[in-house]
């Protein structure tokens, strides 16, 4: 998606070879357009899945998620990371260790929400060893719903998660694929899938 490689190009920091920062737009700060578009795209690349829901962990997978459940017309659920007073029955969880905090996390979503009749979506803001993905699929699971693929934004592809879902069978659709940030430069895959 060239729109977003000229953003992650013009606006991302490169922090080290492993850690790309875009919070001008995506992680912290929000580009309404960027995430209209992304949302276009996701809902371009699944809208004959039949999704019935979009599946995500909060919080920077929620702007991309809106903006593709309003395209697609379904809703969005979202994994909480920290309990709540009123997100404490029929819960379904999974451990996600996150590799930019450096700390696990049980994320939940209420069973109420899921069903065994649900086709989703999910979508993430990035993708490195793949443990929220994996998560997110642990809850899918549990709640019997079928999982018709995975939306990332930006993908770092010298990092094992986009394989590992991969051999699992997943299929993973990646708007932007980083090959590599060292140098504090951005190199991108050239093709938008690895073959």
């Amino acid at each position: 998606m060239k729109m977003l490689q000229e953003k992650i190009t013009h606006e991302g920091i490169v922090l080290s070879e492993e850690v790309l920062k875009v919070d001008s737009f995506l992680n912290h700060q929000v580009d309404p357009q960027l995430m209209q578009a992304i949302g276009h795209e996701f809902a371009e690349r699944f809208g004959q899945e039949g999704i019935t829901k979009i599946l995500t962990i909060e919080s920077s997978g929620i702007a991309p998620s809106v903006m593709a459940g309003l395209t697609l017309g379904v809703p969005v659920i979202f994994a909480r990371k920290r309990a709540s007073l009123t997100l404490n029955q029929n819960l379904l969880s999974a451990e996600v260790k996150s590799f930019t905090k450096k700390e696990t996390n049980t994320i939940s979503v209420s069973g109420d929400f899921l069903t065994a009749g649900d086709t989703l979506l999910i979508i993430d803001d990035f993708l490195a060893n793949g443990q929220a993905a994996l998560g997110l699929l642990d809850i899918a699971e549990k709640a019997g719903a079928k999982v018709a693929g995975i939306g990332i934004v930006i993908e770092k592809g010298f990092q094992p998660g986009g394989q590992l879902l991969r051999n699992r069978g997943v299929r993973v659709e990646s708007l932007a694929i980083v090959e590599s940030l060292n140098g504090g430069h951005v190199t991108f895959r050239k093709e938008a899938q690895p073959k």
